[in-house]
């Protein structure tokens, strides 16, 4: 991406996320609605914004209600940008942090598991760490 088109994705974000801080009348978003990612084509003609929710469960409800609402929060971004021309928006999910608390969920459920079994857990290892080459090996 080029700098224009990177600084106007991160001030298109910004008010993105105000509009949809102050509120949007549309039942069908509620919980906490995060915009994670905008991405700008290399003409400034398309801007897809990507959205995450929490509650996960309401995410395909929500998601339905911020494109309807699409027209409303461009105009009013729109008002805060300096633009000659704002590019269409296009919203997408973002599910990465519904994966993510996926991957935690399991990582909990081993280690919970691996403690009833009476296994003790392994100590947190550094991938920074400088490598001792006197330290004893670890043993299996």
């Amino acid at each position: 991406m080029s700098r224009r088109t990177e600084q106007l994705a991160s001030v298109l974000r910004e008010e993105i996320q105000r509009v949809i801080d102050r509120g949007i009348n549309d039942p069908r978003v509620s919980g906490l609605v995060t915009v994670t990612e905008v991405h700008v084509s290399a003409d400034l003609a398309d801007a897809t914004i990507l959205v995450s929710f929490l509650p996960a469960e309401k995410a395909d409800l929500g998601l339905h209600g911020i494109r309807a609402a699409g027209s409303y929060i461009r105009n009013q971004a729109g008002k805060n940008v300096r633009s000659r021309k704002l590019p269409r928006f296009h919203f997408d999910a973002d599910d990465r942090s519904r994966k993510q608390a996926e991957v935690m969920q399991a990582l909990i459920k081993v280690r919970e598991e691996n403690e009833a079994r009476g296994i003790a857990p392994t100590p947190a290892i550094d991938p920074n760490a400088p490598i001792d080459p006197t330290a004893p090996s670890p043993k299996p």
